[in-house]
């Protein structure tokens, strides 16, 4: 009898224990699946999508007001210089301004360090003539109160956009989806936006970004100063 005993025993408290971690184990599972623990345990299910944003050039909602202030650069491909700033193709986009007059502003930091400049400064005298630095179709006319007058250039292979800013005035005929060659005339030099009076200049720079990407899309900053020297 005290085998049988001993037996019975057994099989009572495996069945015990197998119905307790049935009860624990379901309750564990249904927790891990309730809203209050979805964040923690699902987070890919918790995460709401993105909303839509109907952005549409010329519409109720406004471009950045300065290149690389806006969201996350676009995810291109390889991170490079644009096709035509081969040595020799890309023009310094202000008249009588030589290689030796230009100064790296690319890494200087703007908004009391909230963000990077990623363009450069190119001092002239107002009413300079500010030039195409490379071919192209004019994607943008566009003021801003940061830029003022701005021109959006998308290089001829898509992939590249040439920003220029602060113009005091747009050249004569100028219009959006004109095509226009390298040294081609823009505008001029001047103080529009957020620019000093007293210190003229051309705010110039370069971004690559994709095909299809609008002219108002994040993308990613060159650094002019390195193309427009060869350094």
């Amino acid at each position: 009898m005290k085998l049988v005993d001993r037996i019975l025993t057994i099989v009572f408290t495996a069945t015990l224990t197998s119905a307790v971690w049935i009860i624990v184990g379901g309750s564990l599972i249904e927790n891990a699946t309730s809203e209050g623990q979805r964040d923690s345990t699902r987070p890919a299910e918790a995460a709401p999508s993105p909303e839509a944003t109907d952005t549409v050039p010329g519409g109720t909602m406004s471009a950045p007001e300065t290149p690389g202030s806006g969201p996350d650069p676009l995810d291109t491909n390889v991170v490079r210089a644009p096709a035509s700033s081969a040595p020799g193709t890309l023009q310094i986009p202000v008249l009588n301004i030589r290689p030796s007059d230009l100064t790296d502003t690319f890494s200087d930091s703007r908004s009391g360090g909230d963000r990077l400049h990623e363009a450069i400064d190119i001092m002239a005298p107002t009413g300079t003539s500010v030039v195409a630095a490379a071919p192209g179709q004019i994607e943008r006319l566009f003021k801003s109160e940061a830029g003022g007058n701005t021109v959006y250039v998308r290089s001829t292979d898509g992939e590249t956009i040439y920003y220029y800013a602060h113009l005091d005035k747009y050249a004569e005929g100028l219009k959006e989806g004109q095509r226009v060659r390298r040294g081609q005339r823009l505008g001029t030099v001047g103080s529009s936006g957020n620019a000093s009076e007293d210190a003229p200049h051309l705010h110039f720079a370069i971004m690559q970004t994709t095909k299809d990407a609008e002219w108002w899309e994040p993308a990613n900053a060159l650094n002019p100063y390195t193309l427009l020297t060869q350094r």
